[in-house]
């Protein structure tokens, strides 16, 4: 065809993406579409259509783009079929904090039809790319609106022009789809759970002063490894009693179906938890959900019981801490006066490493820190308030005596809870040593004769002692368990607590824990295992059950496998406890894994290594490490905070699936 009178069309008409790589040419009544790449032409005219040019863009060997996906639309109205990732791994170097490579990224899918096209050497699927959308937004809390901005739209559609934007409402619905089959996959997980689940809740903060009550449960997997799974976030109002909120955990409890399988439950210490806690434990108790009569169930938070006491501890010398801030924050004001100060302190011979800084009032470690700084300068600071006529602050020598011994107090507070946060193998027999030493610490603190700290200890102790009446047993139980000390941290403790008291106490540590052992052997089916052997008793007669025939009359040693079983189930039989008691302790060592031992050690203690899946997988302090010194709290992202409760529900609880199953 003779081209030369031809001109190109440009219509705002031509809607299809195909139109970027083809020139509409019309020459008298005939209109053709020349590829921009390989020149060739092939009809243009409007009734035919363009699938025949997207064909040709598939097999044009000089697109730049030709082992790319192509320019194909799948039909509007698709099959359902399922996505999920797959043997996803990160691969990130320690060193390199701002690099993370995502490799081995798998896909199964179901076959789609009419979802995905083959391009020869890539497939594009719009429903899959749809989901890996929706599942990225879950995994890094990026706003459900980043769909409709206008870069980002502008970027995918460059990307991969193939890609049928979605809206925010398309993306929301994706997300809640995914939440959907993960807590699928989630309520599987749990039903598989070969012991039982501990309950952490938490009260998270949103824009508005609406509040989220987080429910996660706690729990060591059939491979021994500690898991944390977010279960729940429900939106709640904070005018309502705990009866109202323990109905609603509740609620969650049997909608997941594990209000059987629960174990113990760990809540801050205030007036509405100790409701809440009360009311769900004698609901569980009805129904003999709970072992030794719930007095497993009822766990506090021990890093929220410090936070509290430190609370205490610089309220008692707020008008110290107040003249320290300022003090700080006059030095650090001018040039002038730091270098003069820095002067005096090596006139005095103060060489630290330390040097005054502001604290950050939410972060109590911070004050902490603030103050042990300040006393290692008392010397300069004296000093400085007798050679500076502007600096008009000054501390009495009993200020700095209490200041100092409120410090001490804090440093203890901040290295015990270092510990928990740091651990490598956060279970819950890490938590009674510490404990008792913070114990021992308050019999001390009870001699100072100073009416101002007097006053305090008497505070810190009344509330230390009030958790420790509520979680002793479980923490001297969690202990018991630790093969490296067994009872006897128990005994080595004890008696510098209670003095004369303390074989009384420790009597009834050890018989708590044998309820707790002979309870799991009742509802064990493990307990028969310890002899190899099951009995069933019909109609007053005995009968072997075997995983082979041996109900075989031909069987000879039949009399002697049930002489066997009779014998071995006397006086003279041990149980797991005992077995475990009597032989001696692990060597201590640094990098112990106390779940690894139970996990080789369970063919040998059946029973009691079911115990300790349970009373290890108690999570004693619930705090993130993140948040471990912080007043504030959880709060919840902003723009997600937007959203309706259902939603957010959806987002939190993914996310947390999501990212528990990449770091798996």
């Amino acid at each position: 065809m003779d081209m030369s009178d031809a001109v190109i069309v440009k219509s705002s008409r031509l809607k299809s993406v195909v139109w970027n790589d083809f020139d509409r040419i019309k020459k008298g009544d005939t209109c053709v579409a020349v590829c921009r790449h390989c020149k060739k032409k092939l009809s243009g005219s409007s009734t035919s259509g363009t699938s025949h040019l997207r064909n040709h863009l598939i097999r044009c060997q000089r697109r730049s783009n030709h082992g790319l996906a192509q320019y194909i639309t799948a039909r509007e109205k698709r099959k359902e079929g399922s996505l999920a990732i797959t043997n996803f791994s990160l691969d990130q170097d320690p060193n390199k904090d701002d690099t993370v490579s995502l490799v081995n990224i798998k896909f199964e899918q179901a076959q789609l039809k009419d979802e995905s096209v083959n391009t020869g050497n890539s497939n594009f699927d719009q429903r899959r790319s749809r989901f890996d959308l929706a599942r990225m937004i879950i995994l890094h809390g990026y706003p459900l609106a980043m769909v409709e901005h206008v870069g980002f739209r502008a970027f995918v559609k460059n990307l991969q022009p193939l890609f049928e934007l979605v809206t925010l409402n398309r993306v929301e619905a994706d997300c809640i789809e995914i939440y959907d089959k993960e807590r699928k996959k989630m309520n599987e997980m749990l039903d598989k759970l070969p012991g039982k689940i501990s309950i952490s809740a938490d009260v998270w903060t949103a824009n508005g002063d609406a509040e989220y009550l987080c429910l996660t449960s706690n729990y060591i997997d059939e491979s021994w490894e500690l898991r944390r799974r977010i279960l729940n976030f429900i939106r709640i109002d904070p005018s309502h009693t705990g009866d109202i909120l323990s109905e609603a955990v509740m609620s969650c409890l049997m909608d997941w179906d594990i209000d059987r399988k629960l174990f113990s439950m760990i809540l801050d210490g205030c007036s509405t938890c100790d409701n809440i806690a009360t009311r769900i434990g004698e609901r569980l108790m009805q129904n003999r959900f709970l072992y030794c009569n719930g007095q497993l169930f009822d766990i506090r938070c021990v890093a929220n019981v410090l936070n509290v006491m430190s609370q205490l501890a610089l309220g008692a010398v707020t008008e110290i801490v107040h003249k320290i801030r300022e003090t700080t924050r006059y030095i650090k004001s001018s040039q002038t006066v730091l270098a003069k100060f820095n002067e005096m302190a090596k006139e005095v011979g103060i060489i630290s490493q330390k040097c005054l800084f502001l604290d950050n009032p939410m972060q109590w470690n911070s004050t902490y820190s603030m103050l042990e700084a300040a006393l290692e300068f008392k010397d300069v600071l004296i000093l400085l308030q007798e050679n500076d006529i502007a600096y008009n602050i000054s501390l009495s020598e009993v200020e700095w005596e209490r200041l100092a011994i409120v410090t001490s107090y804090l440093k203890l507070f901040v290295e015990v809870i270092n510990i928990f946060t740091r651990s490598k193998y956060p279970t819950a027999n890490i938590y009674f040593p510490e404990l008792c030493d913070v114990k021992l610490h308050f019999i001390e603190w009870g001699k100072n004769s100073d009416p101002c700290i007097s006053s305090l200890v008497v505070q810190l102790r009344s509330k230390f002692d009030e958790y420790w009446d509520k979680c002793s047993l479980g923490l001297a139980a969690a202990a018991m368990l630790d093969p490296r000390f067994k009872m006897k941290l128990v005994d080595y403790y004890y008696p510098q607590i209670y003095g004369s008291m303390s074989a009384s106490r420790i009597e009834e540590v050890f018989e708590g824990v044998k309820a707790l052992y002979n309870e799991h052997s009742i509802g064990s089916p493990l307990a028969s295992h310890d002899q190899g052997l099951a009995w069933q008793v019909e109609n007053g007669s005995s009968s072997l059950s075997l995983p082979w025939s041996a109900k075989d009359s031909r069987d000879r040693l039949m009399g002697f496998d049930k002489f066997l079983h009779e014998t071995s189930q006397g006086e003279g039989a041990k149980s797991d406890l005992d077995k475990y008691l009597e032989e001696p302790l692990f060597p201590r060592n640094v990098d112990f894994n106390i779940l690894n031992w139970w996990k080789v050690h369970t063919p040998r203690y059946p029973v009691l290594s079911m115990m300790a899946r349970n009373v290890l997988g108690i999570p004693m302090s619930k705090v993130a490490p993140e948040l471990a010194f912080n007043y504030s709290g959880r709060v919840l992202d902003r723009d997600w905070s937007s959203l309706n409760p259902a939603t957010v529900q959806a987002l939190v609880c993914s996310q947390d699936w999501i990212r528990s199953e990449l770091e798996n």
